[in-house]
């Protein structure tokens, strides 16, 4: 009885032996893709990559960078943001320099105010005062004449009556008197001209370098408060409330280099997508009036058709993955700038990869 028990084990041992042989050597069919690779619309295209960008007419996306460095007190426009010109779109502490303006301000003023007084010169109540002290003078000439034609009538009567020093103190104090009316009349006539011409000019340069201070300082100020430069999108604010920024941007901590503190684009009803032609491709290039392209876009079965903008005749090293210069390899790639209107049944966004094909020069018709 074992031993049949035993032999039955053993055949169905082989035979699920063989059925685990035959179910191992059976392949599953692969899933189906969630979408189809680019494919070449053209006989023998040229193929590039591409990235999605603002269109603009002569450049990419607008990169702000401050003209001042600062801690970042206000951010009224966040990403993704409409905004017009002029909008406050990042604020820098300015307490400091709103303080040393107020000062320019206050010595420019004092400036004007000595100008304006030397200009209003002479004050009335200073010309009564010299005028009044040329009376006096006066006074004191006559009174110092009456007493030496007193001292000398004395001495023609009677020469022991005035003694020879009080003769000769009439007459010095008639000299004085007369120093005196002169000196008088002087100051006068110096008061009632006004100030000095070259005074006059002298405050009128320190009062004009002391307000173009003010001014220079005051448009500094307006530094502070960046402002959008077009009617546009906020793209990416790359700062935070109590960060640092400085005219070279802000410090990016994950590829440790400066970015522009805001990245803007023009509000417009294209994108724009600047592809790169390998260098041994470019002879391949029809004349710019004929060139076409299609763009497909990456994670979907959608390609748009695109619009030739320019070429930028320069060629350039080649930008991998990051497209941040300083990531370089050894090809060097023609930059072809086409625009297109983003379809509504998916996301585009500035910045996304995507496949060009280019129609390349006697490639023929469409496949």
């Amino acid at each position: 009885m074992k031993a049949k028990l035993l032999i039955v084990l053993a055949v169905a041992g082989v035979a699920a032996g063989i059925v685990s042989a035959y179910m191992s050597a059976l392949h599953k069919p692969p899933l189906p893709p969630l979408f189809s690779p680019a494919r070449d619309p053209y006989v023998k295209g040229i193929y590039a990559n591409g990235i999605i960008e603002s269109y603009q007419p002569h450049a990419s996306d607008i990169n702000i960078f401050p003209e001042v460095g600062g801690t970042v007190v206000k951010l009224p426009a966040a990403a993704g943001a409409t905004v017009r010109r002029g909008t406050p779109i990042l604020v820098i502490d300015y307490s400091v320099q709103q303080a040393t303006v107020a000062q320019e301000k206050a010595q420019a003023a004092a400036a004007l105010a000595t100008l304006r007084e030397l200009k209003a010169e002479p004050r009335k109540e200073v010309l009564a005062v010299s005028k009044a002290q040329v009376v006096a003078a006066k006074a004191s000439l006559k009174t110092a004449k009456d007493d030496l034609a007193f001292e000398q009538r004395s001495f023609s009567l009677n020469p022991q009556s005035v003694s020879k020093k009080a003769l000769t103190d009439a007459i010095n104090a008639e000299k004085v008197a007369e120093g005196n009316l002169g000196t008088a009349v002087k100051n006068y006539e110096l008061t009632r001209a006004g100030a000095w011409i070259f005074d006059i000019e002298n405050q009128e340069h320190l009062y004009k370098a002391l307000l173009k201070t003010y001014e220079a300082g005051k448009a500094l100020l307006a530094e502070y408060t960046i402002r959008a430069p077009v009617n546009g999108v906020v793209l990416s604010v790359n700062t935070a409330v109590g960060s640092y920024v400085a005219p070279t941007g802000t410090y990016d901590t994950y590829t440790q280099g400066y970015t522009p503190a805001i990245v803007m684009a023009r509000a417009q009803p294209y994108y724009q997508v600047r592809c790169y032609v390998d260098e041994i491709l470019i002879p391949r290039l029809p004349p710019p009036s004929k060139i076409e392209a299609r763009m497909f876009i990456r994670g979907s079965d959608i390609s748009v058709p695109l619009q030739f903008v320019r070429i930028q005749p320069y060629v350039t090293p080649k930008i991998e993955l990051s497209d941040q210069r300083t990531e370089r390899v050894d090809v060097r790639v023609l930059p072809v700038v086409f625009r297109f209107k983003p379809p509504k049944s998916v996301n585009i966004y500035p910045g996304q990869l995507v496949d060009v094909y280019l129609k390349a020069k006697n490639s023929g018709q469409n496949k």
